[in-house]
């Protein structure tokens, strides 16, 4: 496969009120975001010209923002016409969204109150997270970093900094011939994947791991409303890893994963069943949907 780098690229890219090509949307290399990881993002998907929960992602990034200290200076309306506007501008029917925010170069310390808090949003193809094949289901190695606690990490942020050890997890996952790993948090306790929620199909019902050190993802909060539409019975709750050799189905849920199937993890090894199968064609079906749609068919 040839990468196409990220600096070299034609289109345009929303930056702090405006387009510009994107070939020139650079930093200084002393800003702050770059050097102390001050920086929050959202990831979003359009489907059919739509982008599917703007308003909620565009609520985290603000959110995400004041946890670390900052406030993006724009309001969610104007974050979410950047973000369509970008999308337009792309001419992409279906794509990936990457609003972040991070702090400038005018100070560069630990101390960070002078500094200009910045604001980009790109759109790029970039289909599922795990590719065309995703439905064979993705094979995750065990991390060796864990989910720290919360009282030592901003972990209700969609913070840059927090997906470092999602990067070395990752990589650490894919030279032992895994697509991703299966991260524990600093008890032991199963959490999630370097970057999508996990659930697990035991007796009938989806059990999830409570999100007290990582996100409540708006994916996983999608999925099980829609388990509930489907009388789907869901167990938020504390699970071990011995716990996982019970499980009949497993699979994440994220906005660049989706519903995805796990076949393996570890040594143990799994099916995608119908539960999963149904709730992907659930979630595949409510994307496509416009948000008014979106919005009656979860409340109905």
């Amino acid at each position: 496969m040839t990468l196409v780098p990220f600096d070299d690229r034609d289109g345009s890219i929303w930056w702090d009120g405006r387009l510009i090509p994107w070939r020139d949307a650079k930093l200084h290399v002393l800003s702050h975001g770059l050097h102390y990881a001050s920086a929050v993002f959202e990831g979003e998907r359009a489907y059919s010209g739509n982008i599917f929960k703007l308003r909620e992602h565009t609520d985290r990034l603000i959110e995400s923002g004041r946890i670390l200290g900052f406030e993006i200076p724009y309001s969610a309306d104007q974050i979410d016409e950047a973000c369509r506007l970008v999308l337009a501008e792309s001419g992409l029917t279906d794509a990936y969204i990457r609003p972040l925010a991070w702090r400038g170069a005018e100070q560069l310390s630990v101390s960070a109150q002078q500094t200009t808090i910045h604001l980009m949003v790109a759109v790029w193809a970039w289909p599922n997270l795990f590719g065309a094949d995703r439905m064979k289901g993705v094979r995750l190695g065990m991390a060796p970093w864990k989910r720290p606690h919360p009282e030592t990490a901003p972990i209700r942020s969609k913070a840059a900094g927090l997906y470092m050890i999602g990067t070395m997890s990752k990589h650490a996952a894919e030279a032992a011939g895994f697509n991703d790993a299966l991260m524990l948090d600093w008890r032991g306790q199963v959490s999630e994947a370097t970057g999508a929620n996990i659930f697990f199909v035991m007796d009938g019902a989806l059990h999830t791991p409570i999100p007290d050190c990582f996100l409540d993802g708006i994916t996983r909060r999608t999925v099980i409303a829609l388990a509930h539409k489907r009388q789907i019975p869901v167990i938020e709750r504390v699970i071990m890893p011995d716990e996982m050799a019970g499980a009949a189905e497993v699979f994440l849920a994220g906005s660049a994963a989706e519903v995805t199937p796990v076949r393996q993890i570890g040594t143990l090894e799994f099916a995608p069943g119908p539960i999963t199968e149904t709730l992907l064609r659930d979630y595949e079906a409510l994307v496509r949907l416009s948000p008014d749609e979106v919005r009656t068919r979860l409340a109905a």
